[in-house]
């Protein structure tokens, strides 16, 4: 299917990674934007309130995070792909409303621009410590899709994958960007829009006296229909039958919550994606993702340099998480799994927990508000081949 074209730009642009996030979104077909100002996701939203009335979407500004992260909803009941943008402490903000999305099967992106923290922390500088608030900030079981993008050209293309699998789904997807990656600027192609892959939202084809809001056939995704149809539909974030109406019973929440897990755990090799170069014979492997990733790129020359084998293992998708291909490499001839992040161990815990003991994993933290220091990095590789 072709993406919307009028007003969307096409060609060759010098822009940075958040103003491609917003060329990435309005090319997917989002035409509903809510957001709250909040460094360094701003230029997301200005360059969107900017954009939006020349392609007939709509961006409004709420008067908090919370309002902002519901309102989303609102819209994509209506029949709008939509968006809300935000950083750090705007995200621990809406994890209620994240899991409401997840509850109600909303299909829609939440951006996290990530910064220094916690708190108010380094609004103006880096940090890569969301990850596993991404997938574990709401209570209760749910399963998300999370990317993360390296450069403002996948700020654009993986954004349009991010609307993708929410719609494939019906499940809330988080780009989780970084503050060097949203303010970096480089080249951005924008193909022409038959060249771009759009997935429909999946609109029910039954009558409304026949439609069951929750009703599912073997892909455990239900149907979905907007208000204004000539559909009556209850919809609620406590737990419910095929009908949307709420059912308190350990019998439902097992049946409903298990389907919420699964459509994305057995889609999960379909989903997951990286990129890795020079693994099969490494003695070590990095791995890493966001702007982190393209630090290891020096630190990987160096090594080459120096004639060791390190290979390179950078994330696209972090949730779901390549539990597989990990395990693969961990039982291959790797001594050593090395993780730098802008964090003080977050994604280290999965590798090492992937990695099931057959490999070393180390941990190279780094608090944020900086990149790491190649050489601190290869350090590391070099101590953990002793």
């Amino acid at each position: 299917m072709k993406a919307e074209p009028e007003g969307v730009l096409t060609g060759v642009h010098f822009i940075d990674g958040d103003h491609a996030c917003c060329e990435g979104a309005l090319a997917a077909g989002c035409r509903f934007v809510a957001g709250y100002p909040i460094t360094p996701s701003t230029e997301v939203v200005e360059r969107i309130a900017l954009r939006m009335p020349t392609i007939g979407g709509v961006f409004i500004q709420m008067e908090d995070e919370i309002a902002s992260s519901i309102c989303i909803q609102g819209a994509v009941w209506a029949g709008k792909k939509s968006m809300k943008v935000t950083s750090g402490p705007g995200f621990s903000l809406m994890m209620e409303h994240i899991g409401l999305a997840a509850m109600i099967e909303s299909p829609c992106v939440f951006v996290n621009v990530q910064r220094g923290g916690p708190s108010t922390g380094l609004p103006t500088l880096p940090g890569q410590a969301d990850v596993m608030q991404t997938r574990w900030g709401s209570h209760g079981d749910y399963e998300i899709i999370a990317l993360s993008p390296s450069s403002p050209q996948e700020c654009f293309d993986l954004m349009i994958d991010a609307f993708n699998y929410s719609e494939l789904y019906r499940v809330p997807v988080i780009f989780l960007m970084d503050e060097i990656v949203g303010h970096m600027t480089e080249k951005v192609v924008i193909p022409e829009a038959d060249e771009i892959e759009i997935i429909p939202r999946k609109y029910t084809s039954s009558p409304p006296e026949e439609y069951l809001p929750y009703e599912v056939n073997e892909d455990l995704v239900p149907e979905m229909v907007k208000a204004g149809d000539g559909y009556k539909f209850h919809i609620t974030g406590l737990t419910h039958d095929e009908r949307g109406y709420p059912e308190m019973s350990a019998e439902r929440q097992e049946k409903l919550v298990h389907r919420l897990v699964d459509k994305i755990r057995l889609n999960a090799d379909k989903i997951v994606r990286y990129y890795e170069e020079d693994i099969e014979d490494a003695d070590v492997v990095v791995v890493s993702y966001g702007i982190t990733s393209r630090i290891v790129l020096k630190v990987i020359e160096m090594a080459k340099n120096d004639g060791l084998k390190v290979g390179y293992f950078r994330l696209v998708v972090v949730w779901p998480f390549p539990e597989k291909r990990i395990k693969e490499i961990a039982k291959g001839n790797v001594k050593s799994l090395v993780v730098p992040e802008l964090n003080y161990g977050q994604i280290y815990y999965e590798v090492e927990r992937c990695a099931c003991g057959e490999a070393k994993t180390v941990l190279v933290p780094h608090g944020g508000g900086s990149v790491h220091d190649p050489e601190v990095i290869y350090k590391t590789i070099l101590e953990s081949i002793r």
